[in-house]
């Protein structure tokens, strides 16, 4: 099967993903064999490629994988052949430890990883965990639900980590893959949206979205924030965030790896004003943000791209060049 694979790490420019011929593999006890149709480009993609995120090499990156179970192994309950499905970023936790029983499996020291600790969704098929994989929203494409399995997902539990509140005003840090799904969520909650970004043609996207409010980080407003998130791996983000939201609001930050937060006065922070890390997903986060984007529906800006040009969409992320989602098509 045709794959995109990763030998060595180095920065987007030099293009290291190579494209393979691998051999397909049988699932194995409590797995699935997916045909994948579609896989969203992330940006922890872009972090794996660059040796900014460590990860097993050589490794197939892609964890937002959609398609279709070819094969199921042995003990596996509830999918078959035929089944239309989505597998995310972790590929699996120990199930075992007080952060599994305790519905934290976010957390879990033993987690594997799609894409980074086992091969993921850059290439014709994969095998996953089946506790692991997904029914895909009714009504959706694999690739309208590709970018909903992390950049959805992470998004919405971004949102639920910042505390806002239905018709909360909210802050939004950067404009990509996951803040374009995460706005939709906020709107259909009621919030108003205000969104800090560089590029005009994503304050344009924003705008279209709902945002009551679009600009530059350093711009304000007008009004104070009850909760922000920031999405965009830069640390000097995080003090510009927290300078914009009203007491005891949070900034919760969507990001796997970032660039150091600098110093600011305790000021800013003053006030049970709080900042939060969001690390991974959870099971229960999976479940209830694919059926709220069924819903809503949730419906993703997408940009895609032949799974032979995986290098062109990961430079594309870095250099912010994206509009909305990039989407490999592996058809």
């Amino acid at each position: 099967m045709r794959a995109m694979r990763l030998e060595r790490t180095a920065p987007a420019e030099e293009a290291p993903l190579l494209p393979v011929d691998i051999a397909s593999t049988a699932p194995g006890p409590g797995e699935v064999r997916v045909g994948v149709e579609a896989c969203g480009v992330c940006r922890t993609d872009l972090h794996i490629l660059e040796g900014e995120v460590p990860a097993r090499l050589p490794i197939v990156p892609g964890h937002q994988a959609a398609g279709t179970v070819m094969a199921v192994g042995t003990g596996v309950p509830g999918l078959r052949a035929g089944d239309r499905v989505g597998i995310g970023w972790i590929a699996s936790t120990c199930g075992r430890c007080a952060f599994c029983v305790s519905g934290r499996e976010n957390l879990c020291l033993s987690a594997t990883f799609t894409g980074r600790d086992r091969d993921g969704g850059y290439a014709e098929q994969l095998t996953a965990d089946a506790r692991w994989v997904y029914p895909l929203p009714a009504g959706f494409t694999a690739r309208e639900a590709a970018p909903l399995l992390c950049a959805g997902i992470i998004g919405y539990r971004s949102l639920k980590l910042s505390g806002i509140a239905p018709g909360g005003r909210l802050g939004l840090f950067g404009f990509g893959a996951s803040a374009h799904l995460a706005i939709q969520v906020a709107r259909y909650w009621g919030c108003e949206v205000y969104v800090f970004t560089r590029e005009e043609r994503h304050r344009d996207l924003a705008r279209t979205m709902g945002a009551v409010w679009t600009g530059s980080a350093d711009e304000r407003p007008g009004v104070d924030l009850d909760a922000a998130v920031t999405f965009a791996p830069a640390g000097e983000l995080v003090p510009v965030a927290l300078a914009r939201i009203g007491r005891g609001g949070t900034v919760a930050i969507n990001a796997i790896h970032m660039s150091p937060i600098p110093t600011f006065p305790y000021e800013t922070l003053y006030g049970e004003r709080s900042v939060r890390s969001v690390m991974n997903y959870t099971r229960k986060d999976a479940e209830e943000f694919l059926e709220l984007a069924a819903r809503i529906p949730v419906r993703a800006e997408i940009e895609s791209i032949p799974l032979a040009d995986a290098n062109r969409a990961l430079l594309g992320v870095k250099r912010g060049k994206i509009r909305g989602a990039a989407v490999l098509d592996t058809r």
